[in-house]
Order: C-alpha cells, then sequence, then structure tokens
C-alpha cells in the first residue's frame, strides 16, 4: 500500500530554512518521481518541486528557483525538500505526492495529476 508521510515544518522567521522530508512506504523513490505541492489558505494547490526517479533531474518553480532544493535519501526512502532564504508568501500546508511515473513528466506541476498524497506539514514563515 502506498503512503506518504511529510515532516519538518513549523514556524520559522523571513529569511530562516526549513528542510520538509517525505517518508514513502509501499514502494521505493527510486521506483517513482516525488513531487512536491504546497496550498496557502484561499488559493488552489501549486507545483513546488519534482525529483525524477528515471533520471535524477530535478525541477522547480520559478517562485522557488535559487531558494528551494529537493533531493532524495534511498537509504531512508525519503525524498526531501531543503527550503532557504523563506518569505512569508511560501507560508503554506506542504504536501508530496507520487503519479506512480518513474519521471516527472512535462506536466509535473500538475496537482491533478497526483495519484496519491501524504496529509501536508504546515510551514509559517512569520516574523
Amino acid at each position: 500500500q502506498v503512503s506518504l508521510v511529510e515532516s519538518g515544518g513549523g514556524l520559522v522567521q523571513p529569511g530562516g530554512s526549513l528542510r520538509l522530508s517525505c517518508a514513502a512506504s509501499g514502494f521505493r523513490v527510486d521506483y517513482y518521481a516525488i513531487g512536491w505541492f504546497r496550498q496557502a489558505p484561499g488559493k488552489e494547490r501549486e507545483g513546488v518541486s519534482c525529483f525524477s526517479s528515471s533520471d535524477g533531474r530535478t525541477y522547480y518553480a520559478d517562485f522557488v528557483k535559487g531558494r528551494f532544493t529537493v533531493s532524495r535519501d534511498t537509504g531512508r526512502n525519503t525524498v526531501n525538500l531543503q527550503m532557504n532564504a523563506l518569505k512569508p508568501e511560501d507560508t503554506a500546508v506542504y504536501y508530496c505526492a507520487t503519479q506512480e511515473e518513474p519521471g516527472c513528466g512535462t506536466n509535473w506541476a500538475n496537482y491533478l495529476d497526483m495519484d496519491y498524497w501524504g496529509k501536508g506539514t504546515l510551514v509559517t514563515v512569520s516574523s
């Protein structure tokens, strides 16, 4: 049974850092791509980043490029999201998801294509 569990969220000041982790069970993270998404209050869910298991390529939304880094830990079967230089507008519930495909695909940021989701972890950026 596929399961995803996010962790690492919390309250951080603007300019600070957090590291989110997505622990997978029921499959290996070197089999399927894992995407990170977020949803702020009153806003639509949006794609943040994706790690492609097929070739190790990484993808980022423009609004996080240069600040966020996605990585994979096959030993722990996790995909992690290092978030630096956080801004108040990064405040959201962050989710990881998979569509059980090895690659992220050109539509990796389309949350409607995902088959399995974690329950999310809240990130609040505030002074």
